[in-house]
């Protein structure tokens, strides 16, 4: 093994997100190195941190303790530890020791840039036509609802008739429907979701606790040409 390599840089809109790139394993003998990495970047006020770890190809316990250690003091300065690029096997033991209820992981740098971004106000696509609302219950963003035309009346001789109410649709039982079409539905609701994110709405009782792992999520995502942001945006913006 190699030990570890951890390079620093600044993205965002307003560059104020460090990137920490991470190469190697994180064990209890680097661990050490990793916090010392993330303690030297909060020292500079920087509170929004990415993590890139495709070059990452194992992490203990300890390792991911060090990012559950500091993820308290983190949101508390107002800011996020974001996990971007894991490989499968990484992936797999992260999901198992269930770190994915504390710590958010998606599937690039630029989602996590983009939600990042998103979460100051930052408008990350002005081509947009309709807007997100924070939802009060759950945090989630959700689309302003349509508003639905008033129903016209018709006057005869014998006063006013009442149009016929159209024909009543029975509502969706969403635990029932493909997969495919309960990913377009979590695409169209908020279109800047990742695989990850996905994969954890469709864990939800609405779709049935629908569980199904990440990579077939993404191949299901090309397949549907949803695989990008911009794509998504895209078809979010023709429905």
């Amino acid at each position: 093994m190699e030990g570890i390599q951890v390079t620093r840089g600044r993205v965002g809109a307003r560059r104020d997100i460090a990137l920490l790139r991470v190469k190697g394993y994180i064990d209890t003998q680097t661990c050490g190195d990793m916090l010392h990495k993330i303690t030297e970047v909060m020292n500079e006020d920087l509170y929004h941190i990415i993590v890139d770890m495709s070059q990452v190809n194992y992490v203990s316990s300890a390792g991911w303790g060090v990012f559950v250690g500091e993820i308290k003091g983190i949101r508390e300065n107002g800011g996020d530890l974001k996990i971007v690029q894991m490989l499968p096997e990484v992936y797999e033991i992260f999901e198992m020791l269930e770190f994915n209820r504390i710590l958010d992981c998606y599937e690039n740098i630029e989602e996590a840039i983009d939600d990042f971004d998103y979460s100051i106000g930052l408008d990350i696509t002005k081509s947009i036509s309709r807007s997100f609302r924070p939802s009060e219950d759950n945090g989630t963003s959700e689309i302003s609802p349509p508003i639905k035309p008033a129903l016209r009346h018709r006057e005869s001789a014998h006063g006013p008739h009442k149009t016929r109410a159209a024909f009543f649709k029975p509502p969706v039982n969403e635990k029932e429907l493909p997969l495919s079409e309960k990913v377009k539905k979590l695409v169209i609701e908020d279109p800047r979701q990742g695989a990850w994110k996905i994969k954890k709405g469709l864990n939800t009782e609405r779709f049935g606790y629908t569980k199904v792992s990440v990579f077939r999520i993404i191949k299901l995502l090309r397949k549907l040409n949803l695989d990008t942001l911009e794509k998504r945006f895209r078809y979010y913006r023709s429905r």
